[in-house]
């Protein structure tokens, strides 16, 4: 990842309580370990503050489904960001979204969105990844631009992605929202300002039923859990400590569905420094709410922070977000509550087309979510996808000695691992409709 702006200044590493009456580590019993200032996590780019942008740009949604709905729309309501007007080839479908939301035009056509946009728009494309190389090719050369998540299902489609932005200069991001959402932006700024110390530990645990039925269009594809959900995990990662070395993972469907891989452990290296990070998702937990879990933990030298990501639970209800931190020199006060307001849905959505606003506006002089940086994030992906193709490393057994493994004679398929050529076997007959327009996914 590129250098980053530290917008908070040196870590204090021996800070007093936060203004927000959260209690801070203290001098007193603080560990002999002197962190290292020049880590990763102790300098966020200034675009993850959140600030909004000084002088909104308006902009143009491409796509009007359900996440342009749920979350887009919301958003920018909210937030006070102005829509121009929204295209969606069932243009019924862009008009009642504009009744809903007050937006005054709808468009039938992206060529059409374009040339009634002003000259200094921002284009919002909220579509499947199938149709992002025709919809882009299609902006204003220079456009600035935000791509929803994933960067293409394959790591050739992010190129491809990648390669069209760059021949036509356009300012493009994705909207990988998680790393703004209120309780990750609340725990950058401790964690940024030296309040745990430290990272020594991150570790990102997802056990949920997902409905992935809702999401007809996802059900279909030779790839899902990784490249459609544990994505926002690994880029929030990358967000913090910049990209890993290596990737080991392994990533299976459940054995009585027809979708693809819907579980995955995903352990990121980084060589030079002691910090084990883990990312571990089963949506097929089907057993209520007793023992689901959803959560992101940082745990550093002074103490650690635990966000509870509510949206996850019970979807598309939701549970309950917290963000609570227990510093390492006060066990006796235990995890105490840390205050933000709004959750993952809608409001990261303010700080992802925000931070797209605020570095063309000039407010900040870093985009952190851009193509180039994200593409890092989709290498990643195809790496895990790649690593539970390869398996792991096959234990000397003293059985071993004398006769061959009968799983080394296994087909392709029956070792337990979903590898994508296997998934893409399997789902031949299936591949997702090109022509579905709205983005449907978690």
């Amino acid at each position: 990842m590129s250098a980053q702006t530290d917008p908070v200044g040196a870590p204090a590493f021996a800070s007093a309580a936060s203004a927000e009456g959260v209690p801070g580590p203290g001098d007193a019993s603080a560990p002999e370990f002197a962190p290292s200032p020049d880590r990763a996590e102790f300098h966020p780019a200034a675009a993850y503050t959140l600030t909004l942008p000084s002088n909104p740009r308006p902009i143009v949604i491409l796509g009007a489904g359900g996440i342009v709905r749920d979350a887009h729309l919301p958003a920018y309501r909210r937030a006070g960001y102005p829509v121009f007007g929204i295209y969606n080839r069932t243009v019924a479908r862009a008009e009642a979204l504009a009744a809903e939301f007050g937006v005054e035009r709808v468009f039938g056509s992206v060529a059409e969105a374009v040339a009634a946009a002003p000259s200094d728009a921002v284009y919002d494309i909220a579509l499947m990844p199938e149709q992002y190389l025709e919809v882009l090719e299609q902006l204003p050369d220079g456009a600035p631009v935000l791509i929803q998540k994933p960067l293409g299902n394959h790591l050739a489609d992010g190129r491809a992605i990648l390669e069209l932005c760059r021949r036509k200069n356009l300012v493009a991001a994705v909207n990988t929202q998680l790393r703004f959402a209120p309780y990750v932006a609340a725990a950058r700024e401790r964690i940024a300002r030296g309040d745990i110390g430290e990272l020594y530990d991150l570790e990102i645990r997802v056990q949920v039923n997902t409905p992935w039925q809702m999401f007809p269009h996802v059900l279909t594809l030779d790839r899902l859990e990784i490249n459609m959900h544990s994505v926002h995990y690994i880029d929030l990662v990358r967000s913090f400590l910049g990209n890993p070395e290596s990737v080991a993972a392994v990533t299976v469907k459940h054995p009585a569905k027809a979708h693809a891989n819907s579980r995955s452990d995903i352990i990121l290296y980084y060589p030079g420094r002691q910090i084990r990070v883990v990312i571990s998702t089963n949506h097929d937990h089907d057993y209520g709410e007793k023992y689901e879990e959803s959560y992101i933990k940082w745990e550093g030298t002074r103490g650690a922070i635990r966000a509870q990501m509510g949206l996850l639970l019970d979807y598309p209800t939701g549970g309950e977000d917290r963000l609570e931190v227990q510093y390492d020199d006060d066990h006796a006060a235990g995890w105490q509550p840390i205050p933000f307001e709004g959750s993952w849905f809608p409001d990261a959505f303010i700080g992802s087309m925000g931070a797209v606003q605020r570095f063309v506006g000039g407010d900040v002089s870093e985009l952190p979510t851009s193509v180039d940086d994200v593409f890092d994030t989709m290498a990643i992906v195809e790496a895990a996808y790649d690593s539970s193709a390869a398996g792991g490393i096959r234990p000397p057994y003293l059985a071993g000695e004398s006769h061959a493994s009968a799983d080394s004679e296994a087909a392709p398929g029956e070792t337990g691992v979903t590898t994508a050529a296997t998934a893409a076997d399997e789902d031949a007959d299936a591949i997702a409709d090109p022509n579905v327009e709205e983005e449907e996914r978690i």
